[in-house]
């Protein structure tokens, strides 16, 4: 289990900083284009859009995986340990539920659906930018299901 989540560790920050890269590049094209040719660049701006809301699609799995998303700590921390375990546990499964229907089958659909549409600038399919929505859906339902079994396991060893 240790092995899944290190290998979608390494993959999703790998991803990320690849965008990131990408971004700066891009960013500084576009500046150079701009200010130093005057002949704005129409792609750029689009380029980095997409990237942008790809990169924060991945980093919201892996910080969901991480479990370091806002928690509200102050009211978990008035129960008991094993009351906490058991609220963690179903806040897992309530992620995993809206990682799978939300993110996975509303994702899945609204990207069939707009297959078709293509962006203004990049002249792509809009459904390959969706396509983030299910795709970081399946990491994220992955993630949950790897700290249901880590925290059922820590349970146990209690």
């Amino acid at each position: 289990m240790e092995g899944i989540r290190k290998g979608l560790d390494k993959l999703i920050l790998f991803i990320c900083v690849v965008l990131f890269m990408l971004m700066t590049v891009v960013g500084t094209y576009q500046i150079l284009v701009r200010y130093v040719f005057k002949s704005p660049s129409t792609i750029s701006e689009e380029l980095i859009s997409y990237s942008f809301a790809w990169m924060s699609m991945f980093a919201a799995s892996y910080i969901f995986g991480k479990r370091d998303h806002m928690r509200m700590v102050f009211f978990i921390e008035k129960f008991t340990k094993n009351a906490q375990k058991t609220v963690a546990i179903i806040t897992e499964i309530v992620i995993l539920l809206f990682a799978l229907g939300v993110l996975v089958g509303g994702g899945s659909y609204i990207t069939s659906l707009s297959m078709t549409q293509m962006t203004p600038a990049l002249k792509i399919s809009m459904g390959y930018i969706y396509l983030v929505i299910p795709v970081c859906g399946i990491m994220t339902s992955i993630y949950s299901v790897l700290n249901i079994v880590d925290l059922m396991k820590n349970s146990k060893e209690a």
